[in-house]
């Protein structure tokens, strides 16, 4: 660019060049450390988020202990007093790991020589905006990563997270990744490992996890250690495999052309302050977002849920048929559940004593024909001590057993043909099928296909089974006769054999006319076509086609027929002969 032999002008010009390349690049750089300021910035308002997730759920468990009085609630109350030390020992330990996490960010930006004195909320001048708040032990501190100077200062952060080495790594990232394995089996077991007043006892001990081929790996890999444990499955199995595998990073990965590269190395190498401090925050969200999870599934086990209600409503739910005769369960509840306050279920006047896990099971019998109309009433203890009772009414159509068979498509089977059949059996919710030996059948989505084999006739039985009793009745008996598919029909483009074609067509096919209603595709294997007078060998081809006896056919005069024989195969692999007449 800048050679000997150029021109003083050239010179000049090739240096403009470079600066220009120069400027560019740093205009680039500016871009991307401005990425990194804006993903910190959403990446702070999103821990706040979860942070108040987390807090609301145990603020609402100690609203729910507040309100829980009288002798007939201590049971709650223990319930809820035991659940809120719990979580008061998961806010503990994940404090620890923020604190840590906020500590490291205030040392890289002091020592890349930035000012960490506190200011005001929404200061552009200062980083700082807010330091720990006793209060909320477990909210990072609020940063302002746009008023930092030195965004692409690389060395520092680097050195003090990991060292020099990104596979042998030193530093705090070394503290840093056992602080946030420990947190994640420290929360696990916490979760998973209690003794409800007056309920069992459950218990897990989470191991290191860190080394996995895929995230199905790692799922079998923690499913498995979950399952082999003293849990909960049931009410917490779920949950233990998401919070671990949400804290879940692998110790080992690859980074370019370095294999054995680790985690945090591969985060942290040569990475820019502005991008240090952000995969930081993202850290805290992963501990965060975890502690939610947790928070709320705690109070689940003991409040409505994360809703509050204003209205409660009763439901009853009943089989939509049945048949007479039939055992009838219906089950009935209120929308605002509460599994520590039971309703009180009546039907016909009477209280119903079966009640449990908030439903009230109401056992009678299917009686008459047409809709059966049930009612009865259900009420619920308020937090006051008042009692809240609704109406609840509930309709069952009592349907008389019986049972058909119908072949959409025609009432024939035909061999070696998907012939599609449809089967009723009323009054029950349950329908199957069975056939003689020489039909197959199978149940696909949208109903059943039946495939004779071969003979003159065949039968197909209808049974009804309820899902209520569990009782299959064998409700009839039918015979299909069985028969070949019926020949296709030759068509030159859309014209029908015996009409006027277009010479310009250059394709044939085989299939239905309009009024055979079945739905089977036909294979063109061969052809001959011959025009009466033409002179030399008949054109011949494979497929449908016909561009072989394009010369033949232009040649032939208007009025003249033009005559196709072809091999044709259809879906039950039998191969026919075809003719078709067209005329010209």
């Amino acid at each position: 660019m800048a050679g000997g032999k150029e021109t003083p002008r050239q010179k000049m010009i090739g240096m403009m060049y470079l600066v220009l390349t120069a400027l560019l690049a740093l205009n680039v750089s500016k871009q991307i450390l401005d990425a990194f300021v804006a993903i910190e910035e959403n990446t702070q308002k999103s821990n706040i988020v979860h942070f108040d997730r987390g807090t609301g759920a145990m603020a609402d468990l100690s609203s729910e202990l507040a309100g829980t009085k009288g002798a007939d609630q201590a049971e709650k109350r223990r319930k809820i007093e035991f659940y809120l030390k719990q979580m008061k020992d998961i806010d503990k330990t994940t404090a620890v790991v923020i604190k840590f996490i906020d500590e490291i960010k205030v040392d890289i930006i002091k020592e890349s020589g930035e000012d960490v004195s506190q200011g005001t909320m929404n200061d552009k001048l200062k980083i700082i905006w807010s330091k720990e708040d006793a209060s909320k032990p477990c909210l990072p501190i609020r940063m302002n990563l746009d008023a930092i100077q030195a965004k692409d200062q690389y060395d520092i952060p680097m050195h003090h997270i990991i060292g020099d080495d990104i596979v042998a790594i030193k530093g705090e990232g070394v503290k840093l990744w056992d602080m946030l394995n420990g947190y994640r089996n420290d929360l696990v077991k916490k979760v998973g490992t209690y003794s409800v007043p007056g309920g069992k006892s459950w218990s897990i001990t989470p191991k290191a996890i860190n080394t996995f081929k895929d995230n199905n790996d790692l799922t079998a890999q923690v499913t498995k250690m979950v399952k082999g444990s003293k849990a909960n499955w049931n009410d917490d199995g779920e949950k233990l495999i998401e919070l671990y595998m949400a804290l879940t990073k692998p110790e080992r990965v690859s980074s370019g052309e370095t294999e054995n590269v680790h985690w945090m190395g591969k985060t942290f190498d040569h990475s820019p302050l502005v991008a240090a401090l952000a995969s930081l925050s993202s850290l805290q969200q992963d501990v965060l977002a975890a502690r939610a999870v947790a928070m709320m599934h705690i109070k689940g086990k003991v409040t409505t849920g994360e809703y509050s209600f204003n209205k409660v409503m009763a439901l009853a739910y009943a089989p939509a048929v049945a048949n007479n005769g039939d055992d009838i369960e219906i089950k009935v509840m209120m929308a605002a559940f509460d599994s520590d306050n039971q309703p009180i279920v009546t039907y016909n006047g009477a209280n119903v004593p079966d009640v449990k896990d908030g439903f009230g099971i109401v056992k009678t019998k299917a009686n008459g024909n047409g809709e059966m109309v049930l009612k009865g009433t259900v009420a619920i203890k308020k937090k006051s001590g008042d009692t809240k009772t609704e109406a609840w009414e509930t309709k069952v159509l009592i349907m008389k057993p019986a049972g058909t068979v119908s072949l959409p498509e025609l009432n024939v089977l035909y061999i070696g043909y998907d012939n599609k059949v449809d089967a009723v059996a009323s009054g029950y919710d349950q329908t199957t099928l069975s056939s003689s030996g020489n039909l197959r059948l199978t149940k696909n989505a949208k109903g059943w296909i039946g495939k004779p084999s071969g003979g003159k006739t065949c039968t197909i039985s209808v049974s009804g089974k309820s899902s209520i009793t569990n009782k299959s009745v064998n409700l009839g008996t039918f015979t299909f006769r069985v028969s070949r598919l019926p020949d296709p029909e030759l068509y030159w483009g859309g014209t029908k054999s015996g009409e006027k074609a277009n010479k310009s067509e250059t394709k044939l096919f085989a299939k239905y006319p309009p009024e055979i209603p079945l739905n089977a595709q036909f294979r063109i294997v061969s052809w001959e076509c011959a025009v009466p007078g033409a002179l030399g060998k008949a054109p011949t081809g494979t497929g449908g086609d016909i561009s072989a006896a394009g010369n033949l056919i232009r040649a032939a005069k208007p009025g003249m027929n033009v005559s196709f024989m072809c091999n044709v195969v259809g879906p039950d692999g039998v191969q026919r002969k075809k003719g078709g007449v067209f005329k010209l």
